[in-house]
């Protein structure tokens, strides 16, 4: 969470170091144009983190660990933006990691919970379907809101796809 934070913050710096601006003003401009996403990376170093290691104890480690899974999406992430500020998107690079971010987003983020529930019900010999009436409350809702900002990238992500293969049908066909 911190290195994606430094690594968003040096974006910005390469972004606007031509502009001759005090490190202090690139630091907060940063701040408030990205006030949503740091804050998301904020509460889960600081309070998601700490709280569900202290609150499930011994438990939990299967889980947890396919959270991190979600961080397998970040380099594909973070490749694109790169090639973004290097005004690469014409590139078969840039279509290639377009093509692995969709893919590793939603099998990492989004499909990752559905296997989540499948594999408890396979441990317990429960349907996919009735699991979430057979853990905890706490852990639906933690799931629901785990995912709802992961759907709401994906469908950022598949938009920006949309244009990309659109703009391309466009010049082609124009």
């Amino acid at each position: 969470m911190i290195y994606d934070c430094y690594a968003m913050y040096l974006c910005e710096w390469c972004r606007t170091r031509d502009q001759k601006l005090r490190c202090a003003t690139i630091f907060r401009n940063f701040l408030i144009e990205n006030r949503l996403m740091v804050t998301h990376h904020a509460v889960i170093l600081f309070v998601l983190v700490p709280v569900s290691q202290k609150l499930r104890g011994e438990l939990g480690d299967f889980f947890v660990g396919c959270i991190f899974t979600a961080e397998l999406s970040t380099p594909f992430v973070s490749l694109g933006r790169v090639l973004i500020q290097l005004k690469q998107q014409h590139t078969l690079l840039y279509k290639v990691n377009g093509f692995l971010t969709l893919s590793t987003f939603l099998f990492c983020r989004i499909l990752l919970f559905p296997f989540m529930y499948w594999s408890y019900g396979q441990h317990k010999g429960l349907s996919l379907l009735r699991v979430p009436f057979n853990i905890p409350l706490h852990c639906n809702v933690a799931n629901a809101i785990l995912i709802s900002p992961q759907l709401y990238w994906f469908s950022l992500l598949c938009k920006k796809a949309a244009r990309l293969f659109d703009t391309a049908k466009a010049k082609k066909d124009g």
